[in-house]
């Protein structure tokens, strides 16, 4: 007994490495997904949004055990007669410590409501995410030209010439034609630069360069084009954009949520205030009275469940750039996953 408590002692800490690790974050993920997936619905009732992040895991373990043993020797009538005891206890003590940390002030205003930086949104593209999927979701204008757009009681079709531009720069992704440089001058000023590389291009379809050229008002010279944050551009080889927050982001897909038709009626929400152009809404956030049997992240907001299906690949994976991009525009000390603290003896 006194060997198989020391055993356990000293074995406490390695072995509970793998079973805390995968299951503090799946548990971390799981949360963090249905949190993003109920401000988007908060929003869509015109509901105050709130993020709260955790900010640090402590998983300590205690095992405590005491053995007693006992021998007695006692002579009755001659005849000689053992007797003995043995005793054992054991304390196991699984003790967690989380902390929880809401985004407000300073940090929800850096986090939530500054714009993408244009850098970060192209970076995204060069790493090979669509870039169809990351434009449309994240700009609202690039040279002058505009997206489509929600607010609380219209909404804007988006130009033609911005889906035609997107359009083409997938399809210069595709082919592997488009790259990123940044440059730094001697006071560490940063100048991000998109290189359009026409030798990667099938000749038989220069016509995809030339009408990019045409919507960004470009000229053959221009190879390496400067990006800045602006509606239009300040001077020939520009691309100017005017991205979106985080919180903007968020309030175009609320408005993608479906909801039930009472509530319209009721005054609790509006309709889908679907613009009238030809591009579909970019993701489908269902609702159900039961909870729903296969999502890919679900919440229970009122009487209601709403979902994204497991089996749309298209909205699942919308939903991870907007988790993604909520990840980089991480203000402060705080950035990247939660620390998790795991005592190993």
């Amino acid at each position: 007994m006194l060997a198989a408590y020391l055993g356990g002692c000293t074995n406490i800490g390695p072995t509970t490495i793998p079973r805390d690790r995968f299951d503090y974050n799946s548990a971390i993920s799981d949360s963090w997904k249905e949190q993003t997936l109920l401000n988007v619905v908060r929003l869509r009732y015109s509901d105050m949004p709130l993020f709260v992040e955790v900010a640090s895991v402590v998983s300590g373990y205690s095992l405590e055990s005491s053995v007693s043993l006992g021998l007695a020797e006692q002579d009755v009538a001659g005849s000689v007669n053992n007797l003995g005891a043995a005793s054992g206890t054991g304390t196991y003590t699984d003790r967690p410590t989380i902390t929880y940390a809401p985004i407000t002030g300073s940090d929800f205003t850096a986090s939530f409501m500054s714009p993408i930086p244009p850098d970060v949104i192209l970076f995204l593209v060069q790493t090979g995410w669509p870039a169809d999927t990351i434009l449309n979701l994240t700009l609202d204008s690039i040279n002058g030209l505009k997206s489509r757009k929600f607010s609380v009681y219209e909404g804007r079709a988006g130009d033609p010439g911005f889906y035609e531009l997107v359009n083409i720069i997938r399809e210069i992704q595709r082919a592997g034609a488009v790259g990123l440089q940044v440059r730094e001058d001697d006071d560490d000023n940063r100048e991000t630069l998109l290189i359009i590389h026409r030798s990667a291009i099938d000749p038989a379809r220069e016509e995809i360069t030339a009408r990019l050229r045409d919507l960004l008002g470009l000229s053959l010279d221009d190879v390496e084009i400067s990006v800045e944050y602006g509606y239009f551009p300040t001077q020939q080889g520009e691309l100017a954009m005017i991205t979106r927050s985080m919180l903007d982001v968020l309030f175009q897909l609320a408005f993608d949520v479906s909801v039930p038709r009472q509530h319209v009626d009721e005054g609790r929400t509006l309709l889908s205030l679907h613009v009238n152009d030809r591009h579909e809404s970019p993701m489908s956030i269902h609702y159900s009275e039961s909870a729903p049997a296969d999502a890919f992240v679900s919440v229970k907001y009122g009487d209601y469940w709403y979902y994204i299906d497991d089996r749309d690949f298209d909205s699942k994976r919308i939903f991870t750039v907007v988790m993604l991009l909520m990840s980089l525009m991480e203000s402060g000390d705080k950035t990247g996953l939660p620390l998790v603290t795991i005592p190993a003896s």
